[in-house]
């Protein structure tokens, strides 16, 4: 008697792949209700470092970072898919955040709400040091142009290229490339003993181990 044929196991689905941050968009462009606050939870842990390195001031960032999300909501037909949907949204918040400077000073942070903002948004060790370093570089970009601090933040403690940069600003690389050196022109005499500091702390490094070692 000859067994019953097999029957081939069905055909695994494959997973899902998460939307992309641009079909998310056209998603909420035709109507979806969910898909713009997929794209917040997606994006405004950055956004908000952006806004707070650039404004060093919580209250500010937090007020921006909402601006920018409901202007994004309401201009969301204006994407054009030129740039990433990050880009786009970073520029939002840039220049929400560049608003803000121009029409009113910010006030200072004490020292305790910069530290607080700086471990809600990038936990660091328990250093002290580090703590320190923190709070002087926020108090030192304060003095920069609005443009020049908003450079700087974004390349050097954001950690874009300047090509990326350029895209958020909207300004051509060599826009970007000038600020940065304004800036860091200006920064260079405010934070030279934080140099100092790191290279004495580089020797005192170096020497233990050679003291280890011998």
């Amino acid at each position: 008697m000859n067994s019953p044929p097999e029957i081939p196991p069905a055909a695994e689905q494959p997973a899902r792949s998460a939307p992309t941050d641009a079909e998310l968009l056209t998603r909420h462009i035709t109507g979806d209700p969910h898909a713009f606050s997929e794209i917040v939870k997606r994006h405004r842990d950055r956004m908000w470092a952006v806004a707070l390195r650039t404004l060093g001031d919580p209250d500010e960032a937090a007020d921006a970072v909402q601006d920018a999300f409901v202007s994004a909501y309401r201009k969301a037909e204006s994407f054009r898919g030129e740039a990433a949907v990050t880009t786009w949204l970073h520029r939002i918040v840039v220049n929400a955040c560049l608003d803000r400077m121009r029409r009113k000073s910010v006030r200072p942070l004490a020292d305790d709400e910069l530290i607080e903002a700086a471990e809600r948004d990038t936990p660091l060790p328990d250093q002290t040091g580090e703590r320190e370093v923190s709070l002087e570089v926020s108090a030192a970009l304060k003095v920069l142009p609005a443009d020049q601090r908003a450079a700087l933040v974004l390349v050097d403690m954001m950690g874009y290229s300047v090509e990326d940069a350029a895209k958020v600003l909207n300004v051509p690389s060599g826009t970007v490339k000038s600020r940065c050196a304004r800036g860091r022109a200006k920064l260079a005499p405010i934070l030279a003993h934080l140099r100092n500091r790191s290279e004495l702390t580089r020797v005192s490094s170096a020497k233990g181990a050679q003291l280890r070692d011998g």
